[in-house]
């Protein structure tokens, strides 16, 4: 795989994520407001201050963001997302902000994270509707994803549906508790869902294989995923290290 040519902006978070990820890959580090060669391939972290611009010029890109399992902590309010530290694992994705989930990964990885798995509920009596950020709703262009979710899930279940976003007064761990099911845009909380026996849908095409709405009523956890999954995620230490890259550029993650 090519290296690729780090982009990166002012924001703290940013810079820090992606000098790291320059360190492990041996790549050049070039500020978002500079670059104009859109025929190499990039890396950067986030969709804000001009990364989201260059990934839709670029034909291939690599891009970072909060890992799937075990992220840096956050906190949410006053429609401000708070990254509280960056101890916590970053997913990189190939030419996509998901992966799908699809592989034949090992379980190492996974069985590092120390994450406990719940068996498959059979019981539950609403649907939790993580509804998306306005940034993503533009990313994925699609304005009124709620009310057209929430209508596609009405064909196939008349079970109460409780839409929640991450400002929401109500904490997602409660509500998972008497959940059926999870649908999101593309939430690694679908993810986080999945590890407490909730079946989690995607509606983002790429995501959409890991479970389709119309099995809401019947459905059924691919719990490989996650060995899978846990392979596209790293630290902070493990991209300065170059252990990230090694794996990345030899799978194509």
């Amino acid at each position: 795989m090519k290296i690729p040519i780090v982009i990166h902006t002012d924001h703290i978070i940013n810079k820090t994520v992606c000098y790291n990820f320059a360190k492990g890959s041996n790549a050049l580090l070039c500020h978002v407001n500079n670059f104009k060669e859109y025929d190499k391939t990039i890396a950067t972290y986030g969709v804000l201050r001009g990364t989201l611009e260059i990934i839709n010029k670029v034909k291939n890109y690599y891009y970072i963001d909060h890992g799937y399992f075990n992220q840096s902590k956050r906190s949410f309010e006053n429609k401000r997302t708070n990254v509280m530290n960056l101890d916590g694992y970053f997913r990189v994705v190939y030419n996509n902000l998901m992966h799908n989930g699809t592989g034949d990964y090992p379980e190492d990885r996974f069985k590092k994270l120390n994450l406990k798995i719940h068996e498959q509920r059979n019981s539950g009596s609403y649907i939790i509707l993580s509804e998306p950020s306005e940034t993503m709703k533009q990313v994925y262009n699609v304005p009124q994803w709620t009310i057209d979710t929430i209508n596609l899930v009405k064909k196939f279940s008349d079970r109460k549906i409780i839409v929640h976003n991450k400002y929401s007064k109500e904490p997602l761990k409660n509500l998972l508790k008497n959940a059926w099911a999870f649908i999101s845009l593309q939430s690694t909380a679908g993810f986080a869902a999945m590890l407490n026996g909730i079946p989690s849908y995607f509606t983002d095409s790429h995501l959409s294989d890991i479970g389709k709405i119309e099995d809401i009523e019947n459905p059924k956890i691919n719990y490989k995923i996650f060995n899978n999954l846990a392979y596209g995620q790293w630290t902070l230490k493990e991209m300065e290290t170059g252990e990230a890259w090694e794996s990345i550029s030899n799978n194509n993650f």
